[in-house]
């Protein structure tokens, strides 16, 4: 630990040596608590400007992409007041598959100044598992040191005969945050989960769609089996003490990662409907959604370098897949993309690199007999990008299961 009060960094002649590897990188996090403390402030050099995540949940993380596979030997992480007490450092080569070169459970903030780390990877991340307070994770910076990589780049910046140019950058674009792209967003997913626009009309649906993941209920499909249904109910419960579905949570916590409805039936799914008469039940799905998939999807696109089409992409890809570790998640099907096509964060061509990962995603979702159904991406998102409307402008005509859907404005 280093005992520094103010948020500015000064290297130890030491270190002054190695390489800072990480300014101005993609990075990606778990969650944002607001836009303005996106992930991408953590690498901007600035001693100002800060990502936090959202408060009062764990596990958390903030992800760099360096580019390259480098030797990664010192890593500074420089808190706010809301620090990492219990967080690992790991390393991957394709941000799937995670090695830890760092563990500690007695953070205390300020500054840590981890030296004489010892990997190999592509991506570095710090893996947050127990905050320091009520809050969430915060970092003024994420500096990652080390050595190797690629060899410098021709001074030339024009493409081979043939290859697509670099796409523009989305600065000044307006990105799905807008909350007219959002409703457009809720209407195409609602369009695929639930065969209707008025995804506003979905809070109290709830059934077992025979998945292997329990009763998917909701706005965006929280499941009884994956986590995010019990997380919801939780919170609402924190907020709504005496609810109609509290008397759930030990149900929901024994059936987690299960398909089973033990202690949910017969009752449960009247009981769902009848809180999703409550407002700040409706809230409470809102926020989860926000929290889990919608703010995630659209950090890491834009960290690509992806335009509202992208980020749309993204986000429609983490509520049918999630982000975890197997074959299907959201991270393997981006992972297998990057082996194809470059995003335009990384000088590639957009519509090439969503193309590779409409075809990645593809594949993940012919490996699941549930969603094996693939009209979601050939005739709704491959539409859009055919058509090169990667800002998602309206009007908007697409088919999902045959149906026809259309957004005039």
């Amino acid at each position: 630990m280093l005992a520094v009060i103010t948020p500015l960094i000064t290297m130890n002649p030491a270190a002054a040596a190695e390489t800072l590897l990480s300014q101005g990188k993609p990075a990606t996090a778990s969650s944002v608590e607001a836009s303005t403390f996106g992930a991408a402030k953590a690498v901007d050099g600035s001693s100002t400007t800060r990502w936090a995540s959202a408060e009062g949940h764990d596990p958390e993380w903030i992800r760099l992409d360096l580019g390259a596979s480098y030797s990664i030997t010192r890593v500074l992480l420089n808190w706010e007041a809301a620090y990492g007490k219990t967080y690992q450092i790991q390393t991957s080569p394709d941000a799937a598959s995670w090695t830890t070169i760092y563990s500690t459970s007695t953070g205390n903030g300020a500054a840590d100044d981890l030296t004489g780390l010892s990997g190999t990877g592509r991506y570095v991340r710090m893996y947050g598992t127990a905050r320091g307070t009520s809050y969430g994770y915060s970092l003024f910076e994420f500096q990652v040191y080390g050595s190797g990589g690629p060899a410098p780049s021709p001074s030339s910046t024009s493409s081979p005969t043939g290859a697509p140019s670099p796409s523009p950058s989305p600065t000044g674009r307006v990105d799905l945050t807008d909350p007219h792209k959002k409703d457009i967003a809720m209407q195409l997913v609602s369009s695929a989960e639930n065969s209707s626009l008025n995804w506003r009309a979905q809070y109290a649906y709830i059934e077992d769609i025979g998945d292997g993941r329990g009763y998917t209920a909701g706005i965006i499909g929280f499941c009884s089996g994956t986590g995010d249904m019990l997380d919801l109910v939780e919170l609402y419960t924190s907020r709504v003490p005496n609810n109609v579905l509290a008397k759930y949570l030990p149900a929901l916590r024994a059936v987690d990662g299960t398909s089973s409805h033990s202690g949910l039936d017969p009752n449960f799914p009247a009981d769902w409907a009848r809180a999703a008469q409550d407002a700040a039940f409706k809230k409470a799905q809102d926020d989860e959604r926000d929290r889990v998939y919608f703010n995630p999807a659209v950090s890491r696109a834009k960290s690509d370098g992806l335009r509202a089409l992208g980020q749309f992409i993204y986000y429609d890809a983490i509520v049918m897949h999630g982000d975890g570790g197997d074959p299907e998640s959201f991270s393997s099907i981006r992972a297998n993309a990057l082996k194809k096509a470059k995003p335009p964060s990384q000088g590639g061509n957009e519509t090439t690199y969503l193309n590779a990962f409409l075809d990645a995603r593809r594949v993940a979702m012919l490996a699941e007999e549930a969603h094996s159904d693939t009209s979601r991406v050939d005739t709704e998102q491959r539409v859009f990008l055919q058509q090169g409307n990667l800002d998602l402008d309206p009007p908007l005509s697409w088919h999902v299961y045959g149906d026809p859907y259309y957004i005039a404005s």
